[in-house]
């Protein structure tokens, strides 16, 4: 999981960073809005924790930005030290996910960072997705199609995921690659190689093709 803290007072923004990192969180870290800002559109991440008080601009015009300006859909959790119900609803009402209150335990940070993720994932419920002729068991990690089981890789089965939960919108290679193995990506050969696997798994010669690559650019599943 990558995610970007977004907090202005140093030494709290550390402590985060460090109890996330020994998570297997992986943080980006901005100390302003503005710096959030160009961060989040440079980058993809998993998740943004976004701190209200900070020097330029406040959270929730960070918020509002992030939905309304820049189209992002990521998972977004406030964090505060107010505590008032109307402070609560203005961040919600800018695009927030979650809210929490300062001071905070950092496992319960982590547990909320974890649910929302897997949340905008489609992880939370175990189900079967279907496109087309294909179909996906996210429980067991089962692939069909046309009816036939189609045996495919751990690592093959995450791509496949993913670029079917995003279907039709197309995935970029930075994505797939930061969600699949996060900061410590592996050269760009073996998303090629598993690519490749995949796509030989799960075409027959007299079926179409279902994984369309846009050069330069990423990937996109097509029913």
């Amino acid at each position: 999981m990558l995610v970007l803290l977004i907090e202005d007072h140093r030494l709290l923004a550390e402590t985060i960073s460090d109890y996330l990192l020994s998570e297997n969180i992986e943080v980006d870290y901005a100390a302003t809005g503005l710096q959030g800002l160009e961060l989040a559109q440079q980058n993809t991440y998993d998740a943004l924790i976004l701190d209200i008080n900070l020097p330029d601009i406040d959270g929730f015009t960070v918020c509002q930005r992030l939905r309304q300006q820049y189209g992002l859909d990521l998972p977004i959790l406030m964090l505060t030290a107010r505590d008032q119900l109307q402070d609560r609803l203005q961040g919600f009402a800018q695009g927030a996910d979650d809210y929490l209150v300062k001071p905070f335990a950092n496992q319960e940070l982590v547990a909320r960072l974890q649910a929302l993720v897997k949340r905008n994932r489609g992880q939370v419920v175990n189900k079967r997705m279907s496109l087309g002729d294909l179909t996906v068991d996210t429980s067991t990690q089962q692939v069909w199609r046309a009816g036939q089981e189609v045996i495919v890789s751990p690592t093959s089965f995450k791509i496949l995921r993913i670029l079917m939960r995003e279907s039709p919108a197309l995935v970029t290679r930075e994505a797939l690659q930061n969600e699949i193995w996060g900061t410590d990506s592996p050269d760009t050969d073996a998303l090629r190689s598993h690519l490749y696997n995949l796509r030989k798994a799960l075409n027959q010669p007299d079926q179409t093709e279902l994984i369309q690559t846009v050069k330069g650019v990423g990937f996109k599943l097509i029913s």
